[in-house]
């Protein structure tokens, strides 16, 4: 705790102002269907640029033949990839995606189809 403290008191971070157009207050009226302060407006992904992204990391693994990748592949059954490889690519689509997969979800995904639908069901996906 004492290394914290002294490293806030060295560390110094630009402040800036900003202005809002509306007032604050607005925002959580009751009358206001909209989720204004929710992260999960219009920046969530659509299904058909999941389908893409996750279809190009697949295609990007060095074990797999880019002509087989399909949205309804499975990835032992029909890439013939082992147990290992499926947790690379659990791994990459993390990293595309920037969100982590618990393992005991990750543990689940074995296809494309089940990666696209944990994926669009994220609201953290990016």
């Amino acid at each position: 705790m004492a290394f914290r403290a002294a490293m806030l008191r060295h560390i110094r971070v630009p402040v800036q102002n900003l202005t809002l157009k509306r007032p604050i207050l607005q925002s959580w009226s009751f009358g206001n269907p909209t989720r204004s302060m929710s992260s999960h407006g219009d920046d969530h992904l659509d299904r058909e640029e999941v389908i893409e992204r996750v279809l190009s990391v697949i295609k990007d693994f060095p074990k797999v033949d880019p002509s087989k990748v399909t949205p309804d592949v499975h990835f032992q059954k029909d890439l013939g990839l082992d147990s290992l490889d499926t947790v690379e690519i659990v791994m990459a689509l993390e990293e595309e995606f920037k969100l982590e997969i618990p393992d005991k979800e990750a543990d689940k995904i074995d296809s494309c189809p089940l990666a696209i639908e944990y994926i669009v069901s994220h609201p953290m996906a990016g």
